[in-house]
């Protein structure tokens, strides 16, 4: 899925996610709360929610923690939050869409436009790069659930348009609309996966040279460190020796 799978790679390498852990779990929970308050607090009657508890679950996010998120929606006292999408150009020309979830619609506007900024790149108005992907539906399973043909096999079956197999796991893809039902159809075959939800898809991933791709990495990783930021997607595509350099 070019920057998006590619940099999630990278940061699970490096061990990244264990380093903020913290910061993770106050991201999952935010996106829990907002589930539960725009939908059911059930997870089984409200498909985002339920996307976002296996995301939590995914970060091995603790039971109690999951469940104060979901109660906080109900409380009363849940903080309003805007969910925002910034589009932009990094380094090189590269398409980026940032997903936030903010209380403070200026600070992070404000704070978004500077990482673009500093890299070299620039923020756009919304819908500057977003026709350059397409909206579908995801679905991660880990790779010791399935070699590659089975898992195509059941995807196909289940109405998926798409899957991409290698040593980190499985990467499912189909319309965003039959997203529930592709799902659950391969929850019954291989069990629960690891996340489950929309993303935002390159049509046509470009290729960088190395310099500009550890740029827009260092870009990515700005992002993603933001409290208010929830999700980000690149449409560029890293080399494997760039890749394995910063794995290391």
């Amino acid at each position: 899925m070019a920057g998006h799978s590619q940099f999630k790679n990278i940061m699970h390498r490096k061990g990244k996610v264990d380093a903020v852990r913290s910061k993770v779990f106050s991201k999952l929970a935010r996106e829990i709360t907002v589930a539960a308050k725009m939908g059911m607090p059930d997870p089984a009657m409200n498909p985002r929610l339920r996307a976002a508890i296996l995301a939590a679950r995914a970060e091995n996010m603790p039971k109690d923690n999951i469940q104060r998120a979901i109660n906080k929606a109900s409380g009363g006292d849940a903080e309003n939050y805007d969910e925002i999408r910034y589009e932009g150009y990094g380094p090189g020309g590269a398409a980026i869409i940032v997903e936030a979830m903010t209380d403070n619609r200026n600070r992070t506007a404000s704070d978004i436009r500077s990482y673009f900024t500093k890299s070299g790149g620039n923020l756009a108005e919304t819908g500057a790069v977003s026709f350059m992907f397409d909206r579908v539906g995801y679905i991660e399973f880990g790779p010791e659930v399935a070699d590659a043909d089975a898992m195509l096999e059941a995807a196909i079956d289940a109405g998926a348009d798409d899957v991409s197999s290698s040593e980190n796991g499985h990467e499912v893809y189909c319309d965003q609309g039959s997203l529930n039902e592709v799902t659950k159809a391969l929850e019954d075959k291989f069990g629960e996966p690891k996340a489950s939800k929309l993303v935002w898809k390159p049509q046509t991933p470009v290729a960088v040279d190395d310099e500009t791709g550890e740029k827009l990495m260092k870009l990515m990783e700005s992002l993603e460190e933001h409290d208010d930021v929830q999700n980000v997607y690149g449409n560029f595509e890293l080399s494997d020796a760039l890749m394995q350099k910063m794995a290391e």
